[in-house]
Formats: C-alpha cells, structure tokens, sequence
C-alpha cells in the first residue's frame, strides 16, 4: 500500500506500506524522543471560533421552545446554566441580549412588584427551530446509529447519561434526547442505576454491520488486499510551514506500517507500552470523531471515557503525538480536539443537514450581533411587556432560585459597550 502525507510547504511526500517478514508487531519504539511541536492553524482555529456561543444559543432555544407558553424568566434559564458552557463571569442575560435576532426579551412581575426579565424565540428563530426538528426525523436512525456505535466502543455497551450529554452536542442528539428519543427505542437501549448511584444507559445487542470503523470503509473501497493485510495507515495532513525532522518522519512510517485493531475489537491482549497499542488508541479516537457530526469534540469531553473504553492512563497525549491525524485548537480557553483530514482549510467535507442549519442560526445570530452594534437594537427594540397583572411568585433573596443571577442592571443595553470585544460566530 502506498501512502501519503503532506509535510512542510506544502510538499507530499510517499511510502510504501509494506510487512516486514519477522516483524515484531509487538515491539515498542521510543517515543520519548520523537516530540511535535504544536503548530497554529488559522483556518481550523476559523472552524472553532464562536462554536461556544453557538452551542449556548441553540441549547437555549431548545429549552425555549419547550416551554409551556414558549416564554422564561430570566432565573428559571439560569437553573441550566452548567450546561451551556458559558464563562462564568458572563451574566446569562447579557449573552442572551447580544442576539436579538434569536432571543426577544419582554418582563413580567414578581410577587414582590419587581419586573423580571422574560425571554422567548423570535419567529424567525422558532421557524428555524422547526425546521431543526424535521431533520432530526429525517435522520432521526442515522443519529440512533451514531449513538449506538459510540456505546460499541465501550467495553460493556455502557456509559453514564452524563458522559453522553457531554457529547450530544457533537453527535447532534437533540437536547432531550433521553425524553423524546431513548424511549422510543426500548428494544436497543436500556437506562438503569450504576454502582455510582448515576443513570447508565445500555446498549441492549452488538450489531456486525455498525462494528466496522470509517478507516476500515474508507480503504475498502480503495484496495480489499489492504484490508487482508491489516496495515491500515491514517490519512496525514499538517499545517503548511510544519517541520517535520528525518527521524519523525522514518517513526512515522514504521508506525503507520503496524498492525491496525479495529476500535470494536477485543484489544485486551495488546500490551499498552507498545506502539501498536497506540496505534488501536488514535483509532479509537478516529472512529469516535467520525462519529461527530463536525469531526470535532472539546479535549475534556473524552476525559471520562478512559476506563470504557479501556485506555490507558494519560491516553489523550495521543493528540500531541499525532498533530498529521489531530488538531488541537487553543481557540475559546479550552482545548478541541479536530479531525484533519475532515476539512479542506475551513470546509467541512461530509456536511450532515444538522450542520447547514446550525450554520443558518450562526447566520442569524451574526446578524443580530452586527445590528445591534450598529445601535439599530438601541433605538428600534421594543421590549415587550407582559401584563402587570401577570405574576412570578417570589422574589430576589427568597431562596426559590431568583437570586441565582442579580438583574438590577435591568436597562435593555445597560451592557452594550461591554460586549465589543466579544467575537461573533464564523
């Protein structure tokens, strides 16, 4: 098999992907000197840029559109702040009013006679929203597929709900994908109470026809004898001006010349010092960004998959190892994690419809963004009011959850100049 990368200013080099006879497939080579430095990449960093917010905004519209009358208060949105992984110093309302193309903003009062702030969709947005939900019915077993592999990666077809919800996002379940999709599928999964006292969900069969990894298709449809072979190499793509040293380079080439272990296979017998069981490591992280619908995921989403997945200690330093495979994206204080041979500088390769309309909300939410820094929101924005006869019950300092974020600072745009700084989604 011949294989190549691209390496430098944009040269390709080649080699040819051939078994050794008397190969010792279970040899370790020292990795201790062969070090990558990391290299920034603009147009992946571009890919990465304003996904918090937008990740924030369209869980918000969920819990908005699921609302009895469509319509919250400002302190029953902030009991789901941990989950929009938002900065904590970032007053949930002043995020929300940077959007006003998604998010309108009216009040209503307490039973103190204090206005509370009220959000709910803009048509637009609920339109779009709409529209979400029919593709997720469209594609609604693709989605189950993706969920089902990901427990296949496990050893018991096992994983806490919670380590799920950290990747829903990325597998585009929906938001209450336990409520409104597990429980239509009773005869695949199956919740129950782990040994931790968390809610575990099962997968309830193994399935052949899914147990086959994206590398495994990809070189399928290329040559069969690569497969009878087993010598399996990732696609290498770097950074254009990434140095890459002789002895990295001839590493590299014995590396991708092992053996590959398929990610759904028994690897209990490899030996976790060896270069081969790192290489069944970047393709267990392949196969799970593959199974992403952006082929990307936060750093911190997989640090609890260790022991499902049976790794070993410290297995995300497979990333560094690997900058051809993997890109680490420094973008937004956290660490994600980009799968490079997905993308064409910014350009998704394989789009998921869930992905066009997650660009659309960007779309919107630019837009808004732009309008308001404009002033057009400063002179034209007419918050609605709520009858006054309309009521929350409680007030700030009740110890019913009011106090969870201060809205003295009611003013519309009380907050406007603060947020020039803040960058808008690609």
């Amino acid at each position: 098999m011949s294989f190549w990368f691209l390496c430098g200013k944009g040269k390709v080099f080649g080699f040819s992907c051939g078994l050794k006879k008397g190969f010792n497939y279970q040899q370790s080579f020292s990795l201790v000197n062969v070090k990558f430095k990391w290299v920034k990449d603009q147009a992946l960093d571009a890919v990465i840029a304003g996904e918090r917010d937008l990740r924030a905004a369209c869980n918000l519209v969920s819990i908005l559109s699921s609302a009895p009358n469509g319509c919250l208060p400002i302190y029953h949105l902030s009991r789901h702040r941990g989950q929009l992984g938002l900065p904590h110093d970032l007053k949930l309302s002043t995020f929300i009013r940077r959007y006003p193309t998604i998010f309108h903003e009216s009040y209503v009062f307490d039973s103190a006679g204090t206005r509370v702030p009220c959000f709910e969709l803009t048509l637009e947005a609920l339109n779009l929203h709409h529209e979400e939900l029919g593709v997720i019915r469209d594609n609604v077993m693709d989605l189950i597929d993706r969920l089902r592999k990901l427990l296949m990666l496990t050893k018991d077809r096992t994983l806490p709900l919670q380590t799920i919800d950290q990747l829903k996002w990325d597998l585009g379940l929906p938001y209450d994908y336990c409520d409104n999709l597990i429980q239509n599928y009773a005869d695949l999964f199956s919740l129950f109470r782990l040994p931790d006292d968390r809610i575990g969900l099962k997968l309830l069969s193994w399935d052949d026809t899914l147990a086959v990894s994206q590398l495994e298709k990809n070189v399928a449809l290329q040559a069969e004898e690569d497969l009878k072979n087993s010598c399996l190499a990732f696609p290498i793509r770097f950074t254009r001006g990434f140095g890459l040293k002789r002895k990295c380079m001839e590493w590299l080439k014995e590396w991708q010349e092992l053996p590959y272990t398929s990610p759904y296979a028994d690897a209990s017998h490899l030996d976790p010092r060896t270069d081969v069981s790192e290489k069944r490591i970047v393709g267990v992280f392949h196969e799970l960004l593959h199974l992403t619908l952006q082929k990307k995921t936060q750093r911190q989403n997989v640090s609890n998959l260790r022991k499902p997945l049976t790794l070993p200690q410290k297995f995300t330093k497979v990333f560094e190892r690997h900058p051809g495979i993997f890109y680490i994206s420094k973008m937004s204080d956290t660490q994600t994690v980009v799968l490079r041979e997905a993308y064409d500088c910014q350009r998704l390769l394989q789009r998921h419809p869930l992905v066009d309309i997650r660009e659309r909300f960007a779309c919107m939410m630019r837009k808004g963004f732009l309008d308001r820094s404009r002033g057009l929101y400063k002179e034209t924005a007419d918050v609605g009011h709520k009858e006054p006869s309309k009521t929350v019950h409680g007030h700030k300092g009740s110890g019913n959850g009011l106090d969870s974020e201060p809205e003295s600072d009611y003013n519309l745009f009380s907050e406007y100049e603060s947020d020039d700084s803040i960058r808008c989604p690609p």
